[in-house]
C-alpha cells in the first residue's frame, strides 16, 4: 500500500478513536485508565483534555523510544491528531451528554465500538504504533514478559495515578476494560485480518505495528 493511500484510513481511524474517547467521557460512568489519567491531569493544569492527551502521548512516545521501540509517522500522527480531534469534538457538541442511565450505557457501548473500529483503521496501515502501544512493546522487549502482563501492569498503574488525581472512575471503567479488547478483536475479524487476534504473539504484533503484518 503506497504511503499516501494509507493516510485516509489512518486519519479516519484516529478521529474515530477520538470520538470513542469523548463518548467514553460523556457517558459519565467512568473512563478507561488513560482517560482517567488525562482527565485527572486536565483538572490540575490549564490545558484542555486534548492538549493533556498530546503531552502525555509525547512523554509516553519518548519513553517507548528509549526502551527500543522507535516511533513511525503514525505514532506522531496518533499523538497529535487524537488531541486535536478530542478538543474539536467536545467543542462542536457532536456527542451529547446524556442524563438517563440507559442512554449513558448506550453511549458507553458506542464508545467501545468506536475505539475498536478506530484501532483497526489506524493500525492496519502499518505506519507505526500509537505512543502507548510503543511503550507496551518497548517494555515487553526489555523485560521479556508477556504482552498481557505488561499491558495489565501499565493499565493498573495509569488507573491508580489517574484516580488519585481525581479522574473519573466508575462502572464504566470496568465495562470498558472488559469489552474494548473484544471490540478490537471483532473489528480485526470484520476487517479481514487473516489470523485470530487472540493468537497473535509478540513477534506478530510487533510486525503488525511496524507495518509488516498482512492486513
Amino acid at each position: 500500500m503506497a504511503f499516501l493511500a494509507r493516510i485516509p484510513s489512518l486519519f479516519v481511524g484516529l478521529i474515530l478513536f477520538s470520538a470513542g474517547i469523548v463518548a467514553n467521557l460523556h457517558a459519565g460512568l467512568g473512563m478507561m485508565p488513560w482517560g482517567v489519567l488525562n482527565v485527572g491531569l486536565e483538572k490540575l493544569t490549564p490545558f484542555t483534555l486534548g492538549e493533556v492527551s498530546q503531552v502525555v502521548g509525547l512523554a509516553v512516545l519518548l519513553l517507548g523510544w528509549l526502551l527500543g521501540f522507535p516511533p513511525g509517522f503514525g505514532t506522531f500522527a496518533n499523538m497529535y491528531v487524537i488531541g486535536v480531534s478530542i478538543d474539536w469534538i467536545i467543542a462542536s457538541g457532536l456527542i451529547p451528554i446524556p442524563q438517563a442511565l440507559p442512554w449513558q450505557l448506550g453511549l458507553l457501548l458506542l464508545s467501545v465500538t468506536f475505539l475498536g473500529m478506530g484501532t483497526l483503521l489506524y493500525i492496519r496501515v502499518g505506519l507505526g504504533a500509537g505512543p502507548r502501544d510503543g511503550l507496551m512493546m518497548g517494555l515487553v522487549k526489555k523485560t521479556g514478559r508477556p504482552v498481557s502482563s505488561i499491558r495489565g501492569a501499565i493499565e493498573i498503574t495509569v488507573l491508580a495515578i489517574g484516580y488519585l488525581l481525581g479522574g473519573p472512575v466508575g462502572i464504566g471503567t470496568v465495562i470498558s476494560a472488559v469489552t474494548v479488547g473484544y471490540s478490537v478483536q471483532l473489528a480485526f475479524r470484520l476487517g479481514g485480518y487473516s489470523k485470530d487476534t487472540e493468537q497473535l504473539d509478540i513477534y506478530e504484533l510487533a510486525r503488525l505495528l511496524k507495518g509488516e503484518g498482512d492486513l
